[in-house]
């Protein structure tokens, strides 16, 4: 853990004591920052594994920070944990709409806040991972989020990239397309389950050669396997 950074994301000196505190005391390492620009300079030099974002903040909205984080593939799969005080159903909606993975309202204790991180970096870590992931032939690196195939780099979209990453992070593991929603595309992203299996084409087309890694089984979903 002690390589984990989380980047605190809020303009009150008590909250950002009480927080780094917590996640210090829990074995995390921690950089606090005031502003959403300040937060994207930061990101930008160096890529937390876990963002906690307060939703009001002097420059702008912590969703603008979430939506560009969101938009922007190099980022994109940062977990981010809203910290607020806005403790509306329609708040928190508008927060996992944005794309934020978990959300603590304003007071918290520090252990949920604790529980919470810990079971969105355990749900998170494998795909994180900056080292490269390989499978038969292929090599994912996820620090230039680039594919090759026999030492060739090919092209891939967006989500194919981010299918293939989760299946070579989870080998020998079989996922429902729903399971595959739900990890690949977020809880809460409305994709039909067919949309799975077109991914899943287009991954396969992609791979070329080695597309018989991804594997169908039979009336349970989809697994990437290098065994014959």
């Amino acid at each position: 853990m002690a390589d984990t950074t989380i980047l605190i994301v809020e303009d009150e000196p008590a909250i950002v004591e009480l927080v780094s505190f917590t996640l210090k005391a829990a074995g995390w390492n921690t950089v606090a920052v005031g502003s959403t620009g300040e937060a994207w300079e930061f990101i930008q030099r160096r890529t937390p594994q876990l963002i906690l974002l307060d939703w009001m903040l002097p420059d702008q909205s912590g969703l603008r920070l979430l939506s560009k984080i969101r938009s922007d593939r190099q980022f994109n799969e940062i977990p981010v944990i809203m910290l607020t005080a806005k403790s509306m159903e329609e708040d928190k909606i508008a927060g996992l709409d944005h794309g934020a993975d978990d959300y603590v309202t304003k007071p918290f204790s520090p252990r949920e806040l604790t529980a919470r991180v810990k079971a969105l970096l355990r749900r998170k870590a494998p795909e994180h991972s900056q080292t490269a992931l390989t499978a038969g032939p292929v090599v994912l690196d996820p620090v230039s989020c680039t594919v090759r195939i026999h030492d060739q780099k090919v092209e891939i979209g967006h989500a194919e990239y981010k299918l293939l990453k989760f299946f070579m992070a989870h080998p020998e593991r079989v996922f429902s397309r729903s399971q595959l929603l739900d990890k690949v595309w977020g809880d809460h992203v409305v994709i039909e389950e067919r949309t799975v299996d077109v991914h899943v084409l287009r991954l396969r087309k992609v791979l070329k050669n080695a597309e018989n890694l991804i594997r169908t089984v039979r009336s349970v979903g989809y697994m990437l396997s290098e065994k014959p």
